[in-house]
């Protein structure tokens, strides 16, 4: 039997041997961060045109519960766009399978939505919802619709070989092989629109709330740009970034697990 010193011994390089594997991945982060510093202080640049990086950690610690009500906004604000803009593009996507007259139209429509510029279509939307939350969401539906579109619209085209045909022969009816085989056989191209969706989510929430100056980090960027306090606004775009690369990471794990049980 081993020592209680050597079983305590074994136990700080295995917690050392994680954390350090755990490091590994915040390299980037860590040179993005030293580049920063690195840059404020060559060019003795003034804290209103590039804050440091400790003047900005010192004001999220400070201020914790302002940044907190402004980002939990923007992520449920996000969150809400996200599945919203997910649930219209499935059900375009089954609409267009099951429809070919109208396939011929709602595709073009699609892609003149994606290809028209966000901020061009604020305006309109707004005329339409008003400058209020609503219109927020409605902007996060819109740029988190077109990935799930065409992925969704991509695996209903593309059933399992031979799946269709033993459908077919067992007298299985157009929405009972949509029910039981289209549906579930798209699942792994919707985590994918998902994983895309995700990120686009935060930043479509911020672009509304910057624009429209409702509530949100986008809204307070845009109020502490305007009186110039720069580092309110370097902190709330940290606290974005962050936001969006949890989606992100958050999305591609779901995505995982999913091509895990599906495949």
């Amino acid at each position: 039997m081993s020592a209680p010193g050597e079983r305590v011994s074994r136990s700080w390089v295995r917690v050392a041997a994680v954390a350090g594997r755990r490091a590994a991945h915040l390299w980037g982060v860590v040179l993005i961060v030293v580049v920063w510093q690195a840059w404020v202080s060559v060019h003795h640049y003034n804290v209103i045109v590039m804050p440091p990086p400790a003047a900005v950690v010192s004001e999220l610690l400070h201020n914790p519960g302002v940044y907190a009500s402004h980002l939990a906004f923007t992520l449920i604000l996000a969150l809400l766009g996200l599945a919203l803009g997910m649930a219209l593009g499935i059900v375009l996507a089954v609409l267009v399978w099951a429809s070919p007259l109208l396939s011929g139209v709602s595709a073009p429509m699609a892609l003149l939505l994606q290809a028209v510029p966000v901020v061009a279509l604020i305006p309109v939307i707004a005329r339409l919802l008003g400058y209020n939350d609503l219109t927020e969401l409605a902007i996060t539906s819109v740029v988190c619709f077109f990935p799930a579109f065409v992925f969704a619209g991509s695996g209903l085209r593309r059933p399992p070989p031979g799946s269709a045909d033993v459908l077919a022969v067992l007298g299985a009816s157009r929405f009972r092989r949509l029910r039981m085989l289209l549906l579930p056989g798209s699942v792994p191209d919707l985590l994918v629109a998902l994983r895309i969706s995700a990120p686009l989510s935060v930043l479509a929430a911020l672009l509304g709330e910057f624009l429209m100056g409702t509530n949100g980090l986008g809204y307070f960027i845009a109020l502490a740009t305007s009186e110039l306090q720069t580092v309110s606004s370097w902190a709330a775009a940290i606290l974005a970034t962050i936001a969006s690369v949890a989606f992100f990471r958050a999305a591609s794990r779901l995505e995982a697990l999913g091509l895990a049980r599906w495949t």
